[in-house]
């Protein structure tokens, strides 16, 4: 069982979201480093090469990722992790207002590892916080130097 912290990579442009959900994690105790980025764009950019230069940049364990944002969708940004092998072996989320059953389907497809349509109270974020990350906790993670050897 992988006991490392690891840093959590939300994709969201909705700043009133991004406080909730820094919210739901400050009150259930997790303290892991939570990077935000306001779009696909900022995103796909964090994750390049370049921005490996960055200090203090890690290497995300977990990504969070909204399906409707400017600049590059969440669909898009999937896409553009199945097309990098060494970001594809992240797990992401996507976590989102829609529950259309083609954008579902869409995101599974482009590898999305889940889908949760974001909760209605505070105290329903809470707790789907605090079971994402329980889970995501107890999984094996790859670094991206051990999936360039596979």
């Amino acid at each position: 069982m992988s006991s490392e912290p690891f840093s959590i990579l939300m994709i969201e442009d909705d700043l009133n979201d991004v406080l909730l959900m820094k919210r739901a994690f400050a009150g259930n105790c997790i303290s892991n480093s939570f990077v935000v980025c306001r779009d696909g764009e900022e995103a796909v950019e964090y994750l390049s090469n370049a921005a490996r230069s960055i200090e203090g940049y890690h290497y995300p364990g977990l990504i969070i990722i909204d399906l409707k944002m400017p600049r590059k969708s969440g669909l898009e940004v999937l896409k553009w992790l199945k097309d990098h092998p060494e970001c594809y072996v992240i797990p992401t989320i996507v976590f989102t207002s829609s529950s259309q059953r083609m954008d579902v389907k869409l995101a599974y497809g482009l590898g999305a590892n889940s889908y949760i349509v974001k909760p209605a109270t505070f105290d329903e974020l809470k707790e789907t916080v605090r079971t994402i990350f329980a889970y995501w906790n107890l999984c094996e993670k790859l670094s991206p130097g051990e999936m360039a050897t596979l």
